[in-house]
């Protein structure tokens, strides 16, 4: 039965209730990060930046200042910013340094601006977004509307939470509701067109009838295997929506590369999106190196930082900045840069009084007439562009008001919340998504702020406070209203839909449906869900069934020609058939295969390692395990901040991943070449400190940044030892199938199996498979 208007308003209103609490969370872990902790633990934890000084202003796209910082020699021994959380999109807000003279120099703030962290200095402060950071520099683009923008000579930058992403949600939820609960005639003529789109997600309609058409397609990409094939063809062939399971290593990238290129032929024009969170820029500039060189036109929307360099020219700053209408800006900007400096000018150049006032006020018009010049340039070059890359955040940007598109396409989209999905797909009439449910989920922090504390007792010579609450931070320090006027019924948590991943029953595993699914029998039924860690992806594969998706089951080796301008073979592989095993047989049905060419490769394949039988025992094994069960390597709690803000670190387990990084390097392996992978924050900070010293081009990570990315030798440090046998966020398959499907030929674990295998089901699994396929090793062993 469809659903109704009420269904409708139930799901809308839990969705809404969802992210208020999330938006809320956020605040309040901010709240007590930035008055519990220091400027200088702020800098520890990565989420401030301090004694940084102003190098230069410039003015970006929409007319906003763009302010450079950088470390002064002066106060600084290195010009290189210490680690840091720091990325292009991040909100964040540049204020006194806590060394600075209260009140000196201070700067017009709005009422937004009037809060600090710990013991700040607020007289002088602005909130912007990172536009772009390097080793060296950070900019941050600043909307100055009427702000006389003045910053004292030393500065630092906070991380803050990110209201706009809220506020873009809770539009494009209003917006939605506007859609499918009035008459779409009464709106304008792209509500027509995304009305049917709509209703399908909605389920107030049934699926478009599915006839395949395109089996006489003639596919670009040669390389294709059987089930990338079939995943094309299906994904052209669906009148309304599309899912593309991609599990590691099977070539999603590839496979979106050649749907999007047919689209195209087919004369449509698509908009590609992104979840917007880190993985984000990894993946959309994936897709767009590979694009590129087909010579379709494109644009690339978003923060130039997240781009890969030779990508630049692809974005919409560098087109707007050399399309043959850019002389239009070109005089206003240059005038209002000089009005800028001469704003900026110290000392006895310093404008003041009337003058400045003045000053200011022409700054004002200068500023409307280049942002109205350049949105005559923007909509030129985005029109001509037949695919339009963002992520689903930063397609609600003014740039693309407005704008229709013919598909939206959301890559990575199991990682991104339904809300911002909406974002995009308001702006289409078809809908692919692609992803792994079996992979990283959203980050939820309202998911933990609810979660039981636990504490962890210590043994005798070690330090244990309570754990942690698993999760990523976002500092913020603003309240948050919701934008919608509606007040959510309320509707139970503990019914709604649940994501299917979570789920750590034996009996019923959560496996991916096979490659040539059946149509589900069952009517589909609009349910609210229980989380925000239900995705789209996940909704609409429970609400339709399998039918409404296809899944990749080949591990690849493809050969791309990939550089913008020269032609330069690159070959992509993934993993050793016995890397693979084990997330095949517990999460996929046994449905992955590694290619012929992949399933046996070792380290001892790959040019310049040692085949030295002495090395045999370093370079022969797939995968390996370093077992500190009865050892004592007893985890250690960072507990500054306060509360549950502590992060875990593992100090003879770093200790043992060292000397296996010194074993790889010794037997030929580049440290460019192996990945360091740790769950907990603290672990990686440790890691950094012993290893990077030495082998600066070692890639050290949480899971969190290493999705979709891959490397010939991977370590993962697995951290938690305790007497209460505790694993924390260990027990999240998804994170863990990350972990362990980035290695192409070599995965080594260091952890505990006695407090590991406690962690439930699937960590008993896995421990077991270890004990009776892996190397297995004790400490002490290397």
């Amino acid at each position: 039965m469809a659903a109704t208007s009420n269904d409708v308003e139930q799901f809308l209103s839990r969705m809404r209730a969802l992210c208020l609490k999330e938006r809320m969370a956020e605040v309040e872990q901010s709240s007590l990060l930035l008055s519990a902790c220091s400027p200088k633990l702020l800098e520890q934890k990565g989420l401030a930046l301090l004694g940084l000084g102003v190098s230069n202003v410039q003015i970006g796209l929409g007319g906003k200042s763009l302010i450079e910082l950088e470390r002064p020699s002066a106060y600084h021994t290195s010009p290189n910013f210490p680690p840091h959380t720091f990325r292009p999109g991040d909100i964040a807000r540049i204020e006194a340094n806590v060394s600075s003279t209260p009140g000196k120099r201070g700067a017009k703030t709005s009422k937004k601006q009037t809060q600090g962290s710990g013991d700040t200095d607020t007289q002088a402060s602005v909130e912007g977004v990172i536009y772009k950071v390097s080793d060296t520099r950070i900019v941050v683009s600043v909307e100055a509307e009427s702000q006389d923008i003045e910053l004292p000579e030393r500065c630092r930058v906070v991380k803050l939470a990110n209201s706009v992403t809220f506020d873009r949600m809770d539009r494009a939820i209003d917006s939605l509701e506007r859609l499918v609960t009035q008459q779409a005639s009464d709106g304008p003529p792209s509500a027509v067109q995304t009305l049917p789109l709509a209703q399908s997600l909605l389920a107030m309609k049934p699926l478009g009838h599915y006839t395949p058409v395109s089996d006489n397609l003639t596919l670009m990409d040669s390389y294709l295997n059987d089930s990338q094939k079939e995943a094309v063809k299906f994904a052209l062939d669906s009148p309304e929506i599309a899912l593309i399971h991609g599990p590691p290593g099977t070539g999603k990238t590839q496979t979106l590369v050649e749907i999007i290129r047919q689209l195209v032929q087919q004369g449509k024009r698509v908009l590609v999106c992104g979840a917007s969170n880190l993985a984000v820029g990894k993946d959309t500039d994936n897709l767009l190196e590979r694009l590129v060189p087909h010579q379709i036109p494109l644009t690339r929307i978003g923060h130039p930082a997240r781009i890969l360099g030779n990508l630049h020219t692809e974005t919409l700053d560098a087109q707007a900045a050399r399309s043959d209408q850019a002389a239009l800006a070109a005089d206003a900007k240059s005038e209002l840069e000089e009005a800028m400096a001469s704003l900026a000018g110290k000392g006895k150049a310093r404008l003041r009084g009337l003058e400045r006032k003045k000053m200011w006020e022409e700054v004002k018009e200068l500023r409307k007439e280049y942002r109205k010049r350049e949105k005559v340039i923007v909509q030129s070059v985005l029109s001509e562009a037949k695919i339009v890359l963002a992520t689903c955040h930063s397609s609600g940007s003014r740039q693309l008001t407005n704008m229709r598109f013919d598909v939206i396409c959301i890559d990575e989209a199991c990682q991104a919340l339904e809300a911002v999905c909406w974002i995009p797909i308001l702006k289409g009439s078809k809908l692919i998504l692609a992803g792994d449910p079996l992979q990283l989920p959203p980050t939820i922090i309202s998911l933990n702020s609810s979660s039981k504390k636990s504490s962890t007792t210590k043994p005798a010579g070690s330090t244990r406070t309570k754990n942690p609450k698993p999760g990523k931070s976002a500092l913020g320090s603003k309240t948050a209203p919701s934008n919608s006027s509606k007040e959510a019924k309320p509707v139970s948590e503990e019914s709604g839909v649940d994501s299917p991943a979570n789920s750590d029953d034996e009996k019923n595993p959560v496996v991916a449906s096979p490659i040539h699914p059946t149509k589900s029998s069952k009517s589909p039924q609009l349910v609210p869900p229980k989380s925000l860690e239900v995705t789209l992806f996940q909704r609409l594969e429970q609400m339709y069934g399998p039918s409404i998706k296809r899944m990749l089951t080949t591990q690849y080796r493809y050969q791309y020609r990939h550089s913008l301008r020269v032609a330069i073979d690159r070959i992509y592989t993934r993993m050793h058939k016995k890397i693979a095993e084990f997330p095949s047989e517990t999460l996929y049905g046994s449905a992955l295969i590694s290619h012929e060419s992949v399933a046996s490769h070792l380290l001892r394949d790959l040019p310049g390692v040692s085949t030295d039988q002495g090395l045999a025992e370093v370079t022969s094994e797939p995968v390996v395990f370093f077992d500190t069960a009865g050892c004592e390597f007893y985890e250690r709690v960072d507990s500054e901040g306060g509360g549950d803000g502590g992060s875990r670190s593992n100090e003879n387990e770093a200790t043992l991943v060292k000397k296996w990084v010194e074993e790889l390097v010794s037997a030929g392996l580049t440290p460019a070449q192996i990945a360091i992978i740790a769950p907990y924050q603290a672990q990686v900070t440790l890691l950094v400190s012993i290893l990077r010293p030495t082998y600066p081009e070692l890639e050290i990570g949480t899971v969190d940044g290493m999705q979709g990315r891959e490397k010939d030798a991977v370590i993962l440090s697995l951290v938690r030892s305790n007497d209460k046998r505790e694993v924390g966020f260990l027990k999240e398959k998804r994170r863990l199938n990350v972990a362990m499907t980035r290695p192409r030929r070599h995965l080594c674990v260091v952890g505990d199996s006695s407090t590991v295998e406690k962690g439930g089901a699937y960590l008993k699994k896995w421990m077991t498979w270890l004990e009776n396929n892996a190397d297995v090793r004790y400490a002490g062993d290397p």
